[in-house]
């Protein structure tokens, strides 16, 4: 299908000619007119077929020429800054000579020019969504202008964490009957269905092609080589297939840059972009290698999704990707809107797990190439050390790597100012307070290696009692329910007064001689409700303190009881029987 067969605005087709487009691909021809006559989409289609330009050429026409939408805004919500960027580049490039205004807002930069741009006005806003919460919140982006919704990448977003994100600006919009919805997604999984069916109105879904069926037009090709030998067999295959351009894909930042600066040294000038890099150092090497100033750049995951690069003659993955669905995205850079391209996996014996793995989920065998002598070349670097301004240490696998799940979970907190605590741009390319490396407590434990000792810990208090005493007694425990529980507690020689005994209900016990039976009269120092000998004896009807067989008084008895016939006296007793009857549960009279 033609794009002049659509029902789009002349202003808009004459956009789409300038951009060289003629033919639709088949997400644009199944996407664009139900979006048009205002239906919601659910689109599934393999990286590389024209998604951008499926969701943008309607949303130009809607916001142009629908009475519906006349006065509201488009918001693209995109998973990284590289593809945000690359979302308004093509806006651009498509609305030359419309109406319409597109910004980009992302992290790494300051708020300033953003803010500036919105009370300007924008009709498209293309964003992260922690930059976009961020705005939200302080007042200076209102998501209740929106109109048309697009949430491309989707699988990718909610990968990176950011379904609780998604959620929370989506709810903030106007309701899903007053606005348009689409959604793009490599895969529709549970997450990305449960936002279409929360937020969306009964979205049709197309699905072009499921994401893990290679590009056919991709000559793919796996080499078996050692890792000691693996950049002397790059030089081999660059000399071997002399590419215009490439990308030379490795699973860590601090390989890509050192295999950049061992390119250099053998005369192959070479760019490398990682998660470390400030956002205008990644931006700028990017544009460089699309206008065709740079030949060849080295990068780890971060530029494997959502990166259009015109032309791109070859893909080189000098480190196996751990992440299988990295394959498909990695090699999908090269063969993009019809080309044809190569892609170059080598395998040595620290990756090389992950074959078999990759292999299931394309559902086809990558075919074995020959190392032939002739691709060893001499390493010019081989032996030299190689300065490196990342600082990450050899060895650390999984603490440096920018691919995959793990590093989207390190990378989305790269672009959050120190007032954006509460945003998580995303467990994994968004929202970092600074430019570093990521760093958590478990990564810290290096700092110091030296063995350490440990101090022995001191010695616990014995307790009073060794076996536990279970719970404490209630107002409907038996009377030797609860002097089982107090002679656990304090002693078998514990021995309630007799005005506890009548608080208890229970009968007078028969007197006793303290001195012939060693029994303690309620003068014990841990007696219910804190009581002290002194207070015991008082509440023992002025008995005098008991002594222990050998004559000495028990601990915690004072030497000498004050009169029980004192007022102080009368007064103590009476606060002592007070709490003994609320501990036991008898209530006190009024």
């Amino acid at each position: 299908m033609k794009f002049d067969e659509l029902q789009l605005d002349d202003a808009i087709l004459a956009g789409v000619a300038a951009a060289g487009f003629e033919e639709c691909t088949p997400v644009q021809a199944e996407a664009i007119p139900l979006v048009l006559n205002g239906r919601d989409v659910m689109v599934q289609s393999q990286t590389g077929t024209g998604k951008t330009a499926a969701f943008l050429l309607p949303t130009f026409h809607l916001l142009l020429h629908n009475e519906r939408f006349r006065g509201t805004t488009a918001i693209v919500i995109a998973p990284t800054r590289e593809l945000a960027v690359q979302i308004k580049d093509e806006a651009n490039l498509l609305a030359e000579g419309l109406p319409i205004t597109t910004e980009v807002f992302h992290g790494g930069v300051g708020y300033e020019g953003q803010q500036r741009a919105l009370s300007q006005g924008v009709n498209i806003l293309v964003g992260t969504p922690g930059r976009i919460l961020d705005l939200s919140q302080s007042g200076h982006m209102d998501l209740r202008t929106n109109g048309v919704v697009i949430i491309d990448e989707a699988d990718r977003l909610l990968d990176m964490g950011f379904y609780p994100d998604l959620r929370k600006m989506l709810r903030r919009m106007r309701p899903r009957e007053e606005r348009l919805n689409m959604l793009f997604s490599a895969t529709l999984g549970t997450k990305a269905r449960n936002i279409a069916w929360e937020h969306m109105n009964n979205p049709a879904e197309i699905e072009v092609e499921p994401e893990h069926i290679t590009v056919d037009k991709v000559h793919q090709e796996l080499l078996h080589v050692a890792s000691r030998d693996k950049m002397s067999v790059l030089l081999g295959i660059l000399e071997r297939d002399q590419p215009r351009n490439a990308i030379i894909f490795t699973n860590t930042k601090r390989a890509a840059e050192e295999i950049s600066r061992r390119l250099a040294m053998n005369g192959f000038p070479t760019e490398y972009i990682s998660g470390d890099l400030p956002q205008r150092k990644r931006l700028s090497i990017i544009k460089k290698l699309k206008a065709g100033e740079a030949e060849f750049l080295v990068a780890t995951d971060v530029a494997a999704r959502g990166l259009h690069i015109d032309n791109l003659e070859m893909v080189v993955n000098y480190d196996l990707p751990e992440d299988i669905e990295a394959y498909v995205h990695r090699i999908g850079r090269t063969a993009r809107a019809g080309e044809s391209g190569k892609a170059v996996t080598m395998a040595c014996e620290r990756y090389v797990f992950s074959l078999d793995a990759i292999e299931r989920y394309i559902n086809q065998k990558i075919p074995v190439g020959e190392l032939t002598p002739e691709l060893y070349r001499e390493d010019a670097s081989a032996g030299k050390r190689i300065h490196l301004e990342s600082g990450n240490r050899d060895g650390q696998r999984g603490r440096d790597r920018d691919g995959g799940r793990r590093s989207s979970g390190g990378d989305r907190r790269r672009d959050r100012p120190r007032s954006e605590g509460r945003h998580h741009e995303g467990r994994r390319h968004e929202g970092r307070r600074h430019e570093g490396p990521r760093r958590d407590a478990r990564q810290e434990d290096h700092r110091d290696d030296r063995p350490r000792t440990r101090k022995p810990a001191p010695p616990a208090r014995a307790r009073r009692n060794a076996e536990p005493l279970g719970a404490a007694p209630g107002s409907g425990d038996s009377l030797e329910q609860r002097l089982a529980y107090y002679r656990k507690k304090y002693g078998e020689d514990f021995q309630p007064t007799d005005e506890m005994l009548a608080n208890f209900g229970g009968e007078k016990p028969r007197k006793t001689s303290s001195r012939s039976s060693g029994r303690r009269r309620g003068g014990s120092s841990g007696a219910p409700g804190g009581s002290s000998g002194s207070t015991a004896a008082a509440a023992g009807a002025g008995a005098a303190p008991a002594k222990a067989a050998d004559g000495q008084r028990h601990r915690g008895a004072p030497k000498q009881a004050p009169p029980a016939t004192t007022e102080s006296s009368r007064d103590e007793a009476r606060g002592v029987l007070d709490k003994l009857k609320g501990l036991f549960g008898v209530r006190k009279k009024q």
